[in-house]
């Protein structure tokens, strides 16, 4: 039960932001095992302004088309899986939307079942 937020520059299409979108979920069913219909996406664009990042840190070089992608989970995951989705999903946005890897930063959190609510103000229960 991930929850991304994804924000970028200003200026990409609809149609650009659904095949991030598209991009990010396939890549979370492959190598987080998210079911099909779990898709929970915020995508965000911002102007320069409010966008501040270091084009060096940790990195080659990041371009004004830096993007990020903080993913709230629910489950934890091995390293191994955290790994592959990094490389998958970074891969696929190369590979797919000519977006450089450099530009591509992810961020991952877990918490239990109990800090979610899925709607009615109930705490969410698996399998109840």
């Amino acid at each position: 039960m991930p929850m991304t937020r994804i924000t970028l520059r200003q200026g990409y299409s609809d149609t650009r932001l659904g095949e991030i979108s598209d991009i990010l979920h396939q890549s979370l069913i492959d190598e987080f095992a998210v079911p099909e219909h779990d898709r929970f996406q915020i995508i965000e664009t911002l102007p320069d302004a409010q966008r501040s990042f270091d084009r060096h840190y940790l990195s080659g070089t990041r371009s004004h088309d830096f993007m990020l992608f903080h993913v709230v989970a629910g489950k934890p995951r091995t390293s191994e899986q955290k790994q592959n989705f990094y490389r998958v999903l970074s891969e696929r946005l190369h590979t797919l939307l000519a977006i450089d890897p450099d530009d591509v930063m992810v961020v991952i959190q877990f918490n239990s079942a109990q800090e979610w609510s899925f709607s009615r103000g109930e705490m969410y229960r698996p399998g109840g």
